[in-house]
């Protein structure tokens, strides 16, 4: 398998949400690749301490790394941070939009939340993508753009509504951006949504000390995410300890079922077709 031409030695990578979870296990491992990083996350320790833990896994060490406090869902923050990764290394070759924030709330609840969740998870990547290809084009190397999204934003379980609306658009926005960049001429920027599943980090954690046995550490899912950006998938599908990814394959049919066979919306949690979800789940073909 061939490596992405991005995942290079010498080049550059950018992370939001950089100061835990997903983020710094990405940044750990591309720095531990060779790649240069400019680690992005709100201001404290806590940014501190994970460019600490970059500068480990660095050949270059402290020297490889950059760190840039950064609220994602302010456009001049993520303007700076672009600023400072080309002032400070000449070049972008991975964006990773990363940052997420939870809980929001349901469909008329905590609208607030609902506002925080949207800013982040959504604007902070329209932010970034805005921001950051235009200057990535310019460049006219083989560079890589990645979104995290959710499998909440495909089959968008009850519960947490902002959140699911949050990743969706990330989904559409970056199937649009992969779209875009293949039809603009000369471009050697590839894009793809990073779909995790049930991952241990401190937003998922609910405060636990110890991962649950069905999930995932984040250090897997960067695993299956360099692993998929090698073979060229736009989509890095990740299954964890209890779901397959024939489960979840089954989940996302059913969900877009729902609109073709003009089932109730989130027929999977509806009484009515519980036992027709199990059947379908469970089958191997249609």
């Amino acid at each position: 398998m061939n490596a992405h031409p991005a995942l290079a030695a010498g080049r550059v990578a950018v992370v939001t949400g950089a100061a835990s979870g997903i983020g710094l296990a990405a940044a750990r491992r591309l720095a531990a690749m060779g790649l240069k990083l400019c680690l992005a996350d709100l201001p404290g320790d806590k940014l501190e301490q994970a460019a600490s833990e970059v500068a480990a896994a660095s050949p270059a060490h402290r020297g490889g790394v950059l760190t840039v406090p950064t609220d994602v869902s302010r456009l001049e923050d993520v303007q700076a941070l672009k600023e400072a990764a080309y002032a400070t290394f000449g070049e972008v070759a991975v964006l990773m939009n990363n940052a997420g924030t939870a809980p929001g709330g349901g469909p008329w609840e905590h609208i607030d939340r609902w506002r925080h969740v949207l800013e982040v998870n959504l604007w902070g990547v329209i932010n970034g993508v805005q921001t950051f290809v235009p200057s990535m084009l310019e460049q006219k190397t083989p560079c890589a753009v990645v979104n995290t999204g959710s499998k909440q934003g495909i089959t968008c379980p009850p519960g947490d509504t902002a959140y699911n609306v949050s990743k969706a658009g990330v989904k559409v926005l970056t199937e649009a951006l992969a779209h875009s960049l293949r039809n603009e001429e000369g471009q050697r920027i590839t894009a793809h949504l990073l779909i995790p599943g049930s991952t241990f980090t401190g937003m998922t954690g609910g405060g636990r000390a110890e991962k649950p046995p069905g999930a995932w550490m984040p250090e897997e899912v960067v695993d299956m995410l360099i692993e998929g950006m090698n073979r060229g998938d736009f989509y890095v599908l990740c299954p964890d300890n209890e779901v397959t990814r024939q489960i979840d394959c089954r989940r996302i049919l059913w969900a877009a079922g729902d609109i073709v066979e003009n089932r109730p919306p989130l027929s999977r949690w509806h009484p009515d077709y519980a036992a027709l979800f199990e059947r379908f789940l469970h089958c191997t073909s249609e």
